[in-house]
């Protein structure tokens, strides 16, 4: 079977898709955009202007006025890439519990998606990409030549998140981080809008228990197959 020119790689929260999906970018040379990177920058950036989670309007004028890049990492700090809000770093801010808090609610707007999926699908005509989100391989990209659904245990999620902040220096209770998991899940899987679902044709990758490289050789092994 020929190389794909398109990889959709899903899965819920924590399941690893960004640190995955950036190496299977880099190890066949590809564009690599992180879709859920997009969304945090969207709430990053409202939440620095004072506007609500749930004022579609403005939160929709935002998505289309900001700029965000996304690229190979430009610091060694243990980051997958680096994110570009408007020309400043904010990589690490993404991963905030603030951003946390609301990036689900923010991503349910439908005018937010549009905009977000209208420069994601510019973004992959540029060339070989993987592009990594919740749905991807359903409504980003439904053309997708590979579609990858990566997931992993709402236990296994909290664990590595835990280990996540614990490098940076932060201390969170696992059963809180759990419970956080949990509540995304849900808020993604029933939202009206582009719910996170597999893709009928999307090739099951479970991650519990597998190290990054192994995780990484398996979808490797899938996408290249």
């Amino acid at each position: 079977m020929a190389t794909p020119r398109t990889v959709a790689i899903d899965g819920p929260a924590g399941a690893g898709k960004s640190t995955i999906g950036a190496l299977v970018a880099e190890r066949m040379g590809y564009l690599f955009l992180d879709t859920g990177a997009m969304y945090r920058a969207v709430a990053l950036a409202a939440l620095r202007r004072g506007i609500d989670s749930n004022d579609a309007e403005r939160l929709a004028a935002l998505a289309r006025q900001i700029r965000i890049a996304i690229g190979p990492p430009t610091v060694r700090d243990g980051r997958a890439y680096t994110v570009l809000l408007d020309g400043a770093d904010v990589t690490w801010a993404l991963r905030g519990d603030d951003v946390d808090r609301i990036v689900s609610q923010v991503a349910r707007i439908p005018q937010v998606r549009d905009a977000m999926v209208e420069q994601q699908r510019e973004i992959a005509k540029r060339g070989r990409i993987v592009m990594v989100g919740r749905d991807i391989g359903t409504v980003v990209l439904p053309q997708a030549e590979r579609k990858v659904f990566l997931t992993a245990s709402a236990a296994e999620r909290a664990r590595r998140r835990e280990e996540e902040l614990a490098a940076r220096g932060e201390k969170r209770s696992r059963q809180d981080l759990l419970t956080e998991i949990l509540r995304r899940d849900e808020l993604d899987s029933t939202r009206t809008v582009a719910p996170l679902k597999a893709a009928s044709d999307a090739i099951l990758v479970e991650t519990d228990g597998l190290s990054v490289g192994e995780a990484l050789d398996r979808v490797l092994q899938v996408t290249r197959s």
